[in-house]
């Protein structure tokens, strides 16, 4: 009798777990109903071998995910409660909570471009009333356990005939190798660069395929050539056609100098700039869009955030503004430093122009006077409206040419290191040098040409490049902006805060004749009235700031974050504002394909 008993039991347990593998698979293909709505975020396949990649990965992530649910949740519930109607409840109850969650996450990645994270959750559950829209949050949960209860009577009414069928294998095998043949076409894919495929990496959350680089690294491989850049989703850069016609062409010279930082500005360091700067157009609250020269370089050119600058569109699409420009007849003319030519976040940000590089085997300050000799040399013979982009690199490296004799050193700030002591000294003298040649530069150009000039970065007294790669404060990203504008009265300092985002919507509209709104190819306004938005956002993808009027919220790729005031010298113990990272969330998503 008691064996019977044991044995009843048994046999009770063994159905339910076959139930369970089929509720789980069940649930599998809900998550994959659910789960399509990941790929209109992102825009569907033009491919066929794109599709197949698609469809294998979608059976093998989501049945898996079914399955893990299934074992960590219901399996244990098996063995503790192995009455047939409380544990058909329960993983009912499970599987609505666990759908519901996919949805709410498919609802954020839409919308942020990130899964379901502490911070995604805090971000999403400040912005819960714009991404719930009606009652349709009410009434899906409802429906989705309606379902569940009738999926899991159904198929533990039916659940001896479904084994008689023999299909539990079959359906093993078809989901173990659509799970196995995603990571081996991902492979492929990884090493053949085939972006159709690689684009779709982080579609779906907890996704992890394989990559050509591990493979390669698990077999003893060295894979550390392999490219890590991932992010190939397609984007409408711009949103809409230009509409651009241009009454006047003055001659464009902008003049862009690394590490130059708006508080070193000043009579003693830089009296040429700092005169030149009283009779023109300054901007004294102007930021890069990042506090190295790529980033930096990509806000000025592109207009848009620096979490772009991964996108591979950047290395064959150029931006508008220098297609513009030569689409309306301008000479393009680029001087720059040739470690700072590879230096560039995108491979076609200077392909509409011109290049002369300048060798830099002598020092940067070498280099910069190399620069300046080829900018006079080709502005010499210019015959139509030419755009020039001057890049001028010393003050990054601290340098100055041999021999030369700069200003007189001065008492440092009590606060820096006797190391960064000697920094800001040799920092000055650097400054002074680039003074010197934006001098010999502007003597040369005529009265009518429109003349910008503005740093590229700040600058922190430091030799440790991390150190320098991590700090966003004022120091690294507050830079000078001097404009003179062709035969117009342009003294003037604007107070209202301004950021490299600006420049490309200004010459757009201004200087262009663009139509346009600006919106449609940067995420900036024009310089000449005060921006709406209450944030700057500086950085890239791997770190990033978010400069708002009170504070600096800094944040990593992992959402930790650390909030300063606004002169970044203490820490607050504070929550971030939700309003103004939600914005700069959808900023950084509104070019891609939805």
């Amino acid at each position: 009798m008691v064996e019977r008993k044991k044995q009843m039991s048994r046999d009770r347990v063994s159905r339910l777990i076959n139930w369970g593998h089929w509720f789980a698979f069940f649930n599998g293909i809900l998550a994959m109903i659910v789960g399509c709505r990941y790929i209109g975020s992102v825009g569907y396949p033009e491919t066929w071998y794109g599709w197949i990649y698609l469809g294998v990965s979608t059976i093998g992530q989501f049945s898996f995910l079914a399955f893990i649910a299934y074992l960590i949740c219901l399996f244990p519930l098996t063995f503790i409660l192995p009455y047939s109607k409380i544990l058909r409840g329960i993983a009912a109850v499970i599987a609505t909570l666990s759908l519901c969650i996919l949805l709410y996450d498919t609802i954020v990645y839409a919308d942020y471009g990130m899964h379901l994270s502490p911070f995604a959750f805090d971000l999403a559950w400040a912005d819960l009333n714009a991404l719930l829209h009606g009652t349709s949050y009410i009434v899906t949960p409802l429906a989705i356990i309606a379902i569940e209860l009738t999926a899991a009577n159904f198929l533990w009414k039916r659940i001896d005939k479904i084994q008689k069928l023999n299909l539990g294998n079959k359906v093993i095998t078809l989901v173990g190798v659509c799970f196995i043949s995603s990571h081996l076409i991902h492979i492929w894919a990884d090493a053949a660069d085939v972006t159709e495929i690689t684009r779709l990496d982080e579609i779906y959350p907890l996704s992890y395929p394989a990559t050509a680089r591990s493979f390669m690294e698990s077999h003893g491989i060295d894979g550390s050539s392999q490219d890590e850049n991932h992010n190939t989703s397609v984007l409408n850069y711009p949103e809409q056609p230009l509409t651009c016609q241009a009454d006047t062409k003055p001659n464009v010279l902008m003049i862009t100098i690394d590490s130059l930082r708006a508080d070193m500005v000043d009579n003693r360091n830089m009296p040429f700039l700092s005169q030149y700067t009283e009779i023109n157009q300054s901007f004294t609250q102007h930021f890069s869009g990042g506090n190295q020269f790529r980033t930096g370089m990509f806000s000025l050119l592109y207009g848009l955030q620096g979490s772009y600058g991964d996108a591979r569109i950047f290395n064959s699409t150029s931006p508008v503004l220098t297609r513009t420009f030569q689409q309306a007849g301008y000479q393009l003319g680029l001087f720059i430093p040739e470690t700072n030519l590879k230096l560039r976040s995108s491979q076609a940000m200077f392909n509409d122009f011109s290049p002369v590089v300048a060798n830099e085997s002598n020092g940067s300050a070498d280099a910069d006077l190399q620069t300046v000799a080829n900018f006079n040399q080709w502005h010499s013979v210019q015959d139509k409206p030419w755009f020039a982009l001057l890049n001028l690199k010393a003050p990054e490296n601290f340098d100055t040419p041999v021999g030369f004799l700069g200003v007189e050193t001065i008492k440092a700030d009590p606060a820096l290191t006797p190391a960064q002591k000697v920094l800001f000294n040799q920092y000055r003298q650097s400054l002074y040098f680039i003074d010197q040649q934006l001098k010999a530069i502007l003597a040369q150009v005529s009265s009518d040409t429109l003349v910008i000039i503005t740093g590229v970065n700040g600058k922190i007294f430091t030799s440790n490049t991390d150190e320098a790669y991590r700090n966003l404060s004022p120091q690294s990203v507050k830079v000078p902006l001097v404009i003179h504008w062709p035969k117009a009265a342009s003294a003037s300092k604007v107070k209202y805060r301004t950021s490299h985002y600006g420049l490309v919507p200004t010459l757009m509209t201004h200087i262009l004749g663009c139509t346009n709104h600006t919106t449609d190819y940067s995420a900036g306004r024009s310089l000449l009235q005060p921006s709406k938005e209450t944030w700057i956002y500086i950085g890239d993808s791997t770190i990033f700031a978010i400069y708002q009027q009170a504070e600096v919220t800094v944040i990593d790729r992992h959402g930790k974050y650390r909030i300063y005031d606004e002169n970044y010298q203490h820490r607050l113990n504070k929550k971030m504002s939700a309003p103004e990272l939600i914005e700069v969330m959808r900023e950084g998503r509104r070019f891609y394909n939805h």
